[in-house]
């Protein structure tokens, strides 16, 4: 019998194989569309809570036979580790081969969950962003602030940043790369309220708190504008976001899971999940002027659809370490 080995596969190994945001946004597509279609396989994902507050630790499993992909991720994210100069979120993800079930790789997670986060952003916009978007306001200026124009690029002609973050000294760092990546006009404003009012699109990338802030307030988002409330309710006032005509999430019942455990107290109804929009089972934007929002939440299928592209350039590449089983 041949020697049974899986590929391990370092952060720097993932961000070394080269796959594109372009490709991601391409591959979630597709997963979302299987997933309208009842053809995935994903069960709310458990959690625990080491140290209380909002500190967790996600089993994340998922299976996308189309893909052939299946596979978990054990992902956590602790707000605090920033005082300690440690990420936020930090992870592996384990690929398995659907037909014998035996682990094919095991990749650190942090670079797939940032940009499969901003390619779900991106497919959503799709679908419930005005197609002439020129511009997108981000609050909280970190990986996710990042990922998210990064896949937004892709798919509109946008032209202007505005950023706030808590840290402007975050912003200004964030406000030169961005400018530098993408050729972006990128304005640093004082005030969440500013970085809301005009733009096309908004995007709340702060940490994830089970008592939101609720620093935007009604009136603050423009007629016909999208946003993606990256950070769950976080930032958002409940009469904010019950002004928009369609709010809607990626997975509906992973949403009301949430519920369960405290978060999302005070929320509008659901009006579809993104598995309905992209097979085209109820319809995104209807007028230009509808606000609309989604809650995405950051699904193990879209890890799933990704990883297996990061395996195959891998291995194409020669790059990562094999490993016996």
């Amino acid at each position: 019998m041949d020697e049974q080995r899986l590929l391990y596969l370092s952060q720097e190994d993932v961000r070394a194989t080269g796959l594109t945001m372009k490709r991601i946004i391409e591959e979630l597509e597709v997963a979302f569309k299987e997933k309208g279609e009842g053809r995935v396989e994903m069960p709310p994902k458990p959690g625990i809570h080491p140290g209380g507050g909002d500190n967790f630790i996600h089993a994340m499993p998922a299976y996308i036979p189309l893909l052939k992909a299946a596979g978990i991720k054990w992902v956590s994210g602790f707000p605090n580790n920033s005082e300690k100069g440690l990420p936020y979120i930090s992870g592996l993800l384990i690929l398995n081969d659907p037909e014998t079930g035996l682990p094919k790789s095991v990749m650190d997670c942090v670079w797939i969950t940032a940009a499969r986060t901003g390619a779900a952003t991106a497919v959503s916009a799709k679908y419930l962003a005005r197609p002439d978007s020129q511009s997108v306001g981000v609050l909280g200026c970190g990986v996710q602030g990042r990922s998210n124009v990064e896949a937004l690029v892709k798919l509109f002609k946008l032209e202007t940043v505005k950023a706030y973050d808590i840290n402007y000294k975050a912003a200004s760092t964030y406000s030169a790369e961005i400018q530098r990546r993408f050729g972006l006009d990128v304005i640093v404003v004082e005030s969440p309220r500013e970085a809301v009012r005009g733009c096309d699109i908004v995007i709340t990338a702060g940490p994830i708190l089970k008592k939101p802030h609720a620093t935007i307030r009604a009136g603050w988002l423009e007629e016909g504008a999208f946003a993606s409330l990256v950070d769950f309710d976080s930032y958002w006032h409940p009469d904010a976001m019950n002004e928009a005509e369609k709010f809607c999430t990626d997975d509906t019942p992973q949403l009301r899971h949430y519920q369960e455990v405290g978060y999302f107290r005070n929320i509008p109804n659901v009006y579809a999940d993104l598995g309905e929009l992209v097979s085209r089972k109820k319809p995104g934007r209807e007028s230009p002027e509808e606000k609309t929002m989604t809650a995405n939440l950051g699904l193990a299928m879209d890890d799933m659809a990704v990883a297996p592209l990061i395996y195959g350039k891998a291995v194409e590449k020669s790059i990562g370490t094999w490993l016996p089983l």
